[in-house]
């Protein structure tokens, strides 16, 4: 597969993950994200990774924990309600230090809700999800082709902090076909040199050797002055990580805008398409597209409040969740307005554009 092709998002992905160096993948079905489960049970024999279709969400990703302990690019994904039934499994990677990538399609909610797109899980997936203090990078993807990068963007970035990363997708971006370059695959000497950096820590045979430790992978600690000391460690790490992993997309921003838009995902794209009719028209409105929705671009947003910037405008379909953080990043500085589409609903150009038209 060379050149650009026309694949699903969820498919692009898939392929995306195995060639970068994903052999390990358990899951359970559940819709917008099945796709995604079949290609990968198709696909992972072929390059002699193991594909597992799990009792439930809870035991692929408890199959998860244990594959990253043995310092595996190891992968697991599901929909909104599925990704619940994960966190404590999540938690517990986080705790233990463990890399490993979670996708969420993510679906209307709450409860089983249905299968259509939403933006509903922003608060599960950058305010924790699970139990403890522990944070996850979570990348937020708007086109196909950033769905297919951010797989091998998330392995990197999960053996780097030891860590698990989660891509924040939905129904809409999993289900639409673009066209989608992929990178190369990773060689069998690139993946062995990618196992190596883990042998100080991970699990590994009963064999003794140079290169050989017997290590014990735990997220316990029963002593509470070394879990302070551990926790206190973890909370360095994710500082570090919002000096240095922090990503934006800026789109129209200079310091004549009167208007500032914020909104991630495939909901970003609406609100480009609608703000850009606007400064054709000879207004001037500019975008923050957080890529990382964890951590958050709020020193992006700050800046981008000028002297000339009235209002901030959030959109996204969801009741007002990524608004919050929205909002201590303007810090009340200027109105900050939201509009927002649940239960599946999507918005269109118009209806965003007819909500600008109200604050200019």
């Amino acid at each position: 597969m060379s050149g650009k092709v026309l694949m699903k998002g969820n498919e692009a992905v898939a392929e995306a993950a195995i060639r970068a160096g994903c052999r390990l993948y358990f899951a359970y079905p559940i819709t917008p994200q099945n796709e995604l489960v079949e290609y990968m049970s198709r696909m992972m024999p072929k390059v002699k990774g193991t594909f597992i279709q799990a009792e439930s969400e809870v035991a692929a990703a408890n199959m998860v924990y244990g594959a990253a302990s043995c310092g595996k690019r190891v992968l697991t994904s599901s929909s909104s309600p599925g990704i619940s039934l994960k966190m404590e499994a999540i938690s517990y990677m986080a705790g233990a230090e463990l890399p490993a990538v979670v996708i969420n399609v993510q679906r209307g909610g709450p409860g089983l809700g249905d299968i259509q797109p939403s933006q509903g899980d922003y608060f599960q997936a950058t305010k924790g999800g699970g139990h403890g203090d522990y944070q996850t990078i979570v990348l937020a993807p708007s086109t196909v082709q950033e769905f297919a990068d951010m797989a091998s963007d998330a392995f990197d970035l999960a053996d780097k902090y030891r860590s698990p990363i989660m891509i924040l997708a939905d129904g809409m971006l999993a289900q639409m076909m673009e066209p989608v370059e992929f990178k190369p695959h990773k060689t069998d000497a690139e993946l062995e040199e990618l196992g190596k950096q883990h042998y100080e820590w991970c699990i590994h045979t009963n064999v003794d050797g140079p290169e050989r430790h017997h290590n014990e992978i735990n997220s316990l600690e029963i002593d509470p002055k070394m879990l302070e000391k551990h926790v206190l460690k973890l909370g360095q790490k994710y500082e570090l990580i919002k000096a240095k992993e922090t990503k934006h997309e800026e789109y129209n921003i200079n310091p004549d805008n009167e208007m500032v838009c914020v909104a991630f995902g495939t909901a970003a794209r609406i609100v480009k398409s609608a703000i850009e009719g606007f400064n054709k028209a000879g207004r001037n409105i500019g975008l923050i597209r957080p890529i990382t929705v964890w951590p958050f671009p709020t020193d992006a947003i700050q800046k981008a409040i000028g002297s000339k910037v009235k209002n901030v405008n959030v959109f996204e379909l969801n009741l007002g969740q990524m608004l919050e953080d929205v909002k201590l990043a303007v810090s009340g500085k200027v109105p900050v307005h939201f509009m927002g589409k649940v239960g599946g609903v999507v918005f269109s150009p118009a209806e965003i554009a007819e909500d600008i038209k109200k604050y200019l």
